[in-house]
């Protein structure tokens, strides 16, 4: 079955931040989509993210899917190695980092990659699913027993990153993959989205056909203290 790929997105500093250090892409084209949330408190977050958009910004429409993989995968090794290279030469201790979440879908499948805690999920016959697990400190304590997901979302250090793009060390990327079905909705998003909205309210926007913008002005409503990025894209038969 040939599936039609809809893709929308909205980007909003917050309601408290003065500039918007989150970046998105959105190539339905390709069937590539991105959203990277610049690590603000390492200094900047904004170039971080934006180097990622851009590198991935002019892939090649006639790839195959793994030669758009692998490009993908190429490319953001490449910005993490630009960014390293950037903060050391802005001195001792610097990071320029970013995190990111990257949806592809061809052929009636998708793959998504990630590091840090940006997030995809899919609504699939009203059921809000996460494809993607934090690769942060309150992630790892989360999985150790420590924390409850709820008590997690209001750690003191729930912004603390384990992985992201220009961060120290090697990049690691987790990927996850499966079949696309008709009516799915795939959500990225920064997480200035989901620290200001509960998943089951996520899941109520979606499942009454809101996108984005309802997702994204519903963040602003509850006061998000952090840049809100969503991106949807919705299979139609």
């Amino acid at each position: 079955m040939s599936l039609r790929l809809v893709s929308r997105a909205v980007t909003h500093p917050g309601a408290v931040r003065p500039r918007n250090e989150d970046a998105l892409l959105d190539r339905a084209d390709l069937g590539l989509w991105a959203v990277a949330d610049g690590a603000g408190g390492h200094g900047a977050g904004d170039v971080a993210s934006a180097a990622i958009v851009a590198a991935l910004a002019d892939l090649p429409p006639a790839l195959s899917a793994a030669e758009l993989l692998a490009q993908v995968r190429l490319r953001l090794s490449a910005v993490h190695a630009e960014l390293q290279a950037r903060a050391a030469a802005a001195g001792p201790g610097r990071i320029m980092a970013s995190t990111v979440v990257v949806l592809l879908a061809r052929g009636g499948h998708y793959a998504c990659l990630w590091a840090g805690d940006s997030r995809a999920y899919r609504l699939r016959d009203g059921r809000l699913e996460r494809l993607t697990r934090d690769h942060s400190l309150v992630q790892e304590l989360v999985d150790q027993g420590v924390l409850d997901e709820e008590a997690a979302e209001q750690h003191p250090q729930a912004n603390v990153i384990t992985r992201a793009i220009g961060a120290h060390g090697e990049l690691e990327l987790d990927k996850v993959s499966a079949r696309v079905a008709p009516g799915d909705v795939f959500l990225l998003c920064s997480d200035g989205l989901f620290k200001a909205l509960a998943e089951a309210e996520i899941a109520s926007v979606l499942a009454a056909g809101g996108g984005p913008d309802a997702l994204v002005e519903a963040a602003l409503a509850r006061g998000a203290r952090d840049n809100v990025t969503a991106l949807a894209v919705q299979a139609e038969a």
